[in-house]
C-alpha cells in the first residue's frame, strides 16, 4: 500500500514538472516577428524621451508662427539648435562619456542603476532651459515653453525617486508629457487642435506598443510613466501659467 502511494506521488511530482517545464519552454521560446520587432526599434528611436522638447518646439514653430514674430527665420534656427543642443545632444553625450569610462555597462541603460546619474544629468539641462524660459532672452518666444520645460524638470525628478523601486518608463513619460503639452496648448490659446491632438495620440500608442514588443517595460512601469509626464505637465501649467 505504502508502495503505491509513493509511486502514485513520484507520478504526481513528474506530471507537475513535465508541465512546469512546457510551460516554460513556450514563454521563453516566443519571439516577437523581426520586421515588427525592427519597426518597434525605429519608433522607439525616432521618438527617443530626448527628441519630444525639439519636437515640442517644431509644433510650435508650425502650429502658431506669430509667436516668434521678433525672430528673424535664421534666428529661429538658432534658437532651434540650441534647443536640441541643450535637451538632446548634451544628455546623450553624457551617457556616452559613461558608457565609455565604464561606469555603466550598457549604452542603452537597461538596468535602473545605470539610469540614475544620466536623469540626474538631463534633470539638469532640463531646469536650465526652465531657468531661461523665464528670463528676457525668452520673451521673443511662446510663454507655452514656461510650463512645458518647467513640467518636464519637475517629471524627470519625479522619475528619478521612483527609478528606485521600478524602471519607469522614460518613453511614457516623455510621450505622456507631449501628449498633454499639447492639450494645454489648445486651452491656453483657445483654439482646436483636434487634429494634432489626434495625432498625438496615434504617435502615443505607437511609441508604448513598441515598447512592449521590444520587452523593455511592463505595464505597470509604462502607465506609471505616461501618468508622471502628463500629470507633471498640468502641475506645470496650473502653476506657471
Amino acid at each position: 500500500m505504502m508502495i503505491g502511494r509513493q509511486y502514485l506521488k513520484i507520478t504526481k511530482n513528474l506530471h507537475l514538472y513535465q508541465m512546469e517545464q512546457t510551460i516554460t519552454i513556450e514563454t521563453s521560446s516566443y519571439q516577437p516577428n523581426k520586421f515588427v520587432l525592427f519597426v518597434a526599434k525605429v519608433i522607439s528611436y525616432l521618438f527617443h524621451p530626448l527628441f519630444i522638447p525639439t519636437y515640442i518646439f517644431l509644433f510650435l514653430m508650425y502650429q502658431f508662427p506669430s509667436e516668434f514674430a521678433g525672430i528673424t527665420e535664421m534666428g529661429l534656427k538658432l534658437k532651434l539648435f540650441g534647443l536640441f543642443w541643450m535637451t538632446a545632444f548634451f544628455p546623450a553625450f553624457a551617457v556616452f562619456l559613461l558608457w565609455k569610462l565604464k561606469f555603466t555597462e550598457n549604452i542603452f541603460l537597461k538596468t535602473q542603476k545605470e539610469r540614475i546619474i544620466p536623469f540626474f544629468v538631463t534633470m539638469f539641462f532640463y531646469w536650465w532651459m526652465f531657468y531661461l524660459s523665464r528670463s528676457k532672452q525668452f520673451e521673443d518666444q511662446p510663454a507655452v515653453m514656461k510650463f512645458f520645460f518647467f513640467g518636464i524638470f519637475i517629471s524627470t525628478s519625479i522619475g528619478v525617486v521612483i527609478n528606485n523601486f521600478i524602471k519607469i518608463s522614460l518613453h511614457g513619460m516623455a510621450i505622456g508629457a507631449a501628449l498633454t503639452a499639447i492639450v494645454l496648448f489648445s486651452f491656453y490659446y483657445q483654439v482646436s487642435l483636434g487634429l494634432p491632438i489626434s495625432i498625438a495620440t496615434l504617435i502615443s500608442g505607437a511609441v508604448c506598443t513598441s515598447r512592449f514588443i521590444a520587452g523593455n517595460h511592463t505595464n505597470r512601469e509604462m502607465y506609471i510613466g505616461l501618468l508622471v509626464g502628463a500629470v507633471c505637465q498640468l502641475l506645470g501649467y496650473w502653476i506657471m501659467m
